[in-house]
């Protein structure tokens, strides 16, 4: 069946943008060192500083503990989802400002073919250094398997969408690329602390475990963490697998329209 015509005039502008992305990203050094390095430096430190101090017990007689080193790795895997989100995103802020934007905005193109344009190019950055960061896996004691780093790539993938359709809606409206970094020191960083990824739930005041349990990242993060132990004994209270699934999927689901919606209202 051949593409009709609607659909091409759709695809067409979505894949030109998510081809700039990706070009524009790697050209950029700086935001490969940012969105990759910094997150890696903060798990080779604070892992190994804190790596014989925090002791998670398992369920197996073999591994009887597991190390903050270990415990940290699915958490920095979204890290680098998070700050390839951010970095992508915040460069509709530059578009807008260095007039791209708007003759985008002006062309006979889709608003959803822009979202989708962005969070395409964005998810695939984000899906690109994580895989990259998963070869140190070894280090954290964390064994791959063929199906763990399929399962992963599904799971990051949907991560990805819904951490890059996101970061679209925060930068859209915003004018200034200050007040996106004042929301994501405020917002995006205590959402990805709040999520497991630096401290378990169950030893958390109720009140940050009632946080924990509301905000949608947790859910993504203990995803992580099952791909990752796929047919092994994983170290973990989180949710079930197919809540964490479920959850994920619909975060990036309601993530996807929002931002749609925010771009058909506000230019």
């Amino acid at each position: 069946m051949s593409a009709t015509p609607n659909t091409i005039s759709f695809l067409l502008p979505a894949i030109s943008l998510w081809r700039r992305e990706v070009i524009r990203f790697v050209r950029q050094r700086s935001r490969v060192i940012g969105a990759l390095g910094t997150p890696v430096v903060f798990w080779l430190l604070i892992g190994s500083g804190l790596r014989d101090s925090f002791r998670l017990p398992t369920a197996g007689e073999a591994r009887p503990t597991m190390n903050f080193l270990e415990y940290s790795f699915p958490g920095t895997l979204v890290l680098i989802v998070l700050f390839t989100a951010i970095f992508s995103t915040i460069s509709i802020i530059e578009d807008r400002r260095e007039g791209f934007l708007q003759a985008v905005i002006a062309a006979p193109v889709r608003r959803t073919a822009i979202v989708l344009g962005k969070v395409m190019g964005s998810t695939t950055l984000a899906l690109l250094q994580a895989l990259l960061f998963l070869m140190l896996a070894p280090l954290s004691g964390i064994p791959l398997t063929l199906g763990s780093v399929l399962a992963l790539a599904v799971v990051l993938t949907i991560v990805g969408v819904g951490l890059s359709a996101l970061g679209f809606l925060i930068a859209w409206p915003m004018e200034s690329t200050q007040g996106f970094h004042a929301v994501m020191n405020l917002f995006l960083i205590p959402m990805w602390l709040l999520s497991g990824a630096f401290f378990p739930a169950s030893g958390a005041s109720r009140w940050l475990t009632w946080v924990m349990t509301v905000n949608p990242l947790t859910y993504g993060v203990a995803a992580v963490r099952y791909a990752l132990y796929i047919g092994r004994e994983n170290a973990t209270t989180a949710p079930s697998p197919t809540v964490s699934i479920a959850v994920t999927i619909g975060f990036a689901a309601v993530m996807i329209v929002l931002a749609g919606r925010v771009a058909a209202a506000k230019g």
